[in-house]
């Protein structure tokens, strides 16, 4: 696969070069081709130093050093909007009699990701993510995190219908989100990061 930076450099640069020997209109077409590359350059640079370590130049390399901080910022924010136990008991007390197909339909967890998702970018971690490409940084999360919330809410209103309270239930689902977050974000490295904002 061609790195899109590298093309867009090389596209630039051709412009560049068109404009040069262009009979008509050279001086507009070849400052337009060196904007370009300079823009491009500068992407690249800017990418390049938020994940490489550059010696002697503070800064650099800041993402891969506060990644754990990063990972742990995110999976605290999720628990800590989403998945409080006061949300989560008024769920299963508003679902109560219906049965885990009808509750998994109801709920669009496309769009539970997708709140998470603007959540995360409007909190203080904002800024952080949108140095690692923003909310499309976490497009990667979305299927397996629907998937196994839907596993999750299936089997946890089964074991509700049986149970006489809901707190042990509520426990365990926090848990096992804190399971599944964890998870996902061990999967997380800052190389796969890159090659998201890369390829955007």
């Amino acid at each position: 696969m061609i790195n899109k930076s590298l093309l867009t450099n090389l596209l630039a640069f051709l412009i560049c070069v068109g404009g040069y020997f262009s009979p008509a209109h050279s001086d507009l077409i070849f400052m337009t081709g060196m904007f370009a590359l300079s823009g491009s350059i500068t992407n690249w640079l800017a990418i390049h130093m938020l994940f490489e370590r550059v010696p002697l130049l503070y800064g650099s390399g800041v993402i891969p050093n506060r990644f754990e901080e990063f990972k742990a910022a995110i999976k605290s924010l999720i628990i800590e909007q989403f998945f409080t136990r006061e949300h989560i008991e008024k769920f299963f007390s508003d679902g109560t009699g219906q049965t885990a197909e009808k509750i998994t339909d109801t709920v669009d967890f496309d769009r539970v990701f997708s709140g998470l998702t603007d959540a995360i970018a409007a909190s203080e971690l904002g800024s952080m993510l949108s140095m690692v490409g923003g909310k499309k940084a976490l497009e990667p999360l979305r299927e397996p995190v629907t998937e196994k919330l839907k596993d999750i809410v299936t089997e946890l209103v089964a074991e509700k219908s049986g149970a006489a309270g809901n707190t042990g239930v509520t426990s365990t689902l926090i848990s096992k989100v804190e399971h599944i977050v964890d998870n996902r974000l061990e999967e997380l490295t800052p190389e796969h990061v890159k090659e998201i904002v890369q390829d955007m």
